[in-house]
């Protein structure tokens, strides 16, 4: 299973290369760049905390508030159900959603780096406004500037990782950006743990408020960073680009390379409607439909129902408080820890054999959890307190489960659009995988306390269902992009079993540094 060229499609490895090593400069500049996913994920740990804490739901959701701790609710499904609690966490999502449109084009016009730092700043205004709030409408207005401070941080960091790693260490450098959202997960499930226990009542601003930490890490780092050389290409400045080339790549001899990356840029400036010519043209097909499907798929496994409601969800299955924050806690280093698989082994063995394998046991595993809780509050929902060797029994499966979407699903569902696209489209396409992330991850937000009070334990078979179709999808439909350069992408369409029909065959191949098509092993 070399390569993960064990199933239909996938691709194989390029006789020829680029020149060129990886260089401290460049790894330092991707590392520091990644940390634009620290943002993410802290927001995402951090609000399922929150919202666990009996201070904040006194002071804004008094309802819940009363069912939670009050025990006015004897249905553990429903005693968190409040659309307005869920709004609180799913305005952000709606906010990155358009933001991400907006972060497109000032990508494009104004390049990687600025609108990393704009995402930065956004986040910051954001942090502090909630960490004030003395309102409901304060609160959300902070998630809102939250949400754009996402918006433009994952639409600008993904596609800068791609082109600045040398296209051998590109999967590597990019699961960076996934390794920094499950290090913010961790370090929010810390701090709640922290601020839970602050006496006063006021545990939930310092956690609200530590948002701007990681929010000041990408606007300083965005300073030091120089914008990727295909940026600096396609707005003219060729020979910054050129000596920033020969600096990450540390050779002089960056013709190659460059000559395809002018060639890219000139013919995405051929390309006048770059929306148009995503949605409409066919031989755009291809990366299209994977930027709609891979992020839309990524949340319909149900994670972050675990990561932003983990508090929640293990109190509503008979954890105490503390309880529910530290199993929270464990499940966030469980989630950091395996992303160190997909680091190591994103490059080595490919895509195709982390998404198929991961789906597999996150499959297994969810449905190990939907037989559990089923077990334990069947229908009816009826609290009762948990045996400790069940309780123990619900966080491995649930780990389980985290662990495999986290070498998976998680850091190659950046990954893999971001570098399917070519230039004349690429902002246009990551655009299409941020907005359709936030879309799902808004509507799981919203819904899933309302759909748990609904579904009951059939909500995980539900989630289970789409984690089996998704790895049906990748088996069939996602090619293998390891070890090829980004701008010679095109090749994999052109030997995929299905993808071929839709590339236009009198296109002339790509000839820069002259790499041959890799061989399809079926």
């Amino acid at each position: 299973m070399a390569g993960g060229n064990f199933i239909p499609g996938g691709g194989g490895d390029n006789p020829d290369e680029y020149p060129g090593k990886l260089t401290l400069y460049v790894a330092m500049t991707c590392i520091m760049a990644a940390m634009g996913g620290l943002i993410f994920g802290y927001d995402i740990g951090i609000s399922g905390g929150v919202t666990s804490m009996d201070p904040f739901l006194k002071r804004f959701f008094m309802s819940v508030y009363q069912k939670e701790a009050l025990n006015t609710s004897t249905n553990q499904y429903c005693k968190f159900d409040s659309q307005l609690l869920t709004l609180f966490t799913s305005s952000l999502y709606v906010a990155a959603l358009f933001a991400s449109i907006v972060a497109s084009h000032v990508s494009k016009k104004r390049g990687r780096k600025v609108t990393m730092a704009l995402g930065g700043l956004f986040f910051l205004i954001g942090a502090v406004l909630n960490a004030a709030a003395i309102h409901i409408s304060m609160l959300i207005l902070g998630r809102i500037l939250l949400g754009i401070g996402v918006g433009f941080a994952n639409q600008s960091v993904p596609i800068y990782l791609s082109e600045v790693a040398p296209y051998k260490y590109r999967g590597t450098f990019n699961v960076l950006f996934q390794m920094a959202i499950t290090i913010g997960i961790l370090i929010a499930n810390l701090v709640n743990f922290g601020t839970s226990k602050m006496s006063g009542g006021w545990g939930w601003r310092v956690s609200l408020g530590g948002a701007a930490v990681p929010a000041l890490v990408i606007l300083v780092s965005s300073m030091f960073l120089s914008d990727s050389p295909s940026s600096l290409i396609d707005r003219g400045m060729k020979e910054e680009a050129e000596q920033l080339l020969k600096k990450i790549r540390g050779v002089d001899n960056v013709n190659a390379e460059f000559n395809d990356l002018v060639m890219a840029s000139e013919a995405s400036k051929k390309v006048e409607r770059p929306w148009n010519n995503l949605l409409f043209v066919r031989k755009y097909r291809p990366q299209l439909v994977l930027s709609i499907l891979i992020p839309s798929l990524q949340q319909l496994t149900g994670i972050n129902v675990v990561m932003f409601y983990a508090p929640v969800l293990f109190q509503t299955l008979g954890f105490k408080s503390n309880a529910s924050l530290m199993s929270a806690a464990i499940t966030g280093g469980v989630n950091v820890g395996a992303t160190f698989i997909s680091v190591f082994c994103t490059d080595k063995f490919g895509r195709r054999i982390l998404f198929f394998w991961g789906g597999i046991f996150m499959c297994i595993f969810q449905t190990a959890v939907a037989a559990l809780i089923g077990a334990k509050f069947g229908t009816t929902g009826n609290a009762a307190d948990l045996p400790l060797w069940f309780a123990a029994l619900v966080v491995v499966c649930i780990c389980v489960f985290v662990a495999n979407f986290a070498y998976s699903w998680g850091p190659l569902g950046w990954l893999v659009p971001s570098e399917i696209s070519p230039l004349e489209v690429r902002s246009a396409a990551q655009c299409v995988t941020v907005s359709m992330n936030m879309f799902f991850t808004f509507g799981v937000a919203q819904i899933f306390l309302k759909m748990l009070c609904g579904m009951k334990f059939g909500l995980f078979i539900f989630f289970a269902v789409f984690v089996l179709i998704m790895t049906v999808f990748v088996y069939l439909y996602v090619p293998e992009t390891k070890n090829i350069p980004i701008e010679e992408m095109s090749q994999v369409w052109r030997e995929h079993w299905y993808w071929n029909k839709f590339v236009d065959d009198a296109e002339p191949k790509p000839q820069g540094n002259g790499l041959k098509p890799a061989k399809e092993i079926v």
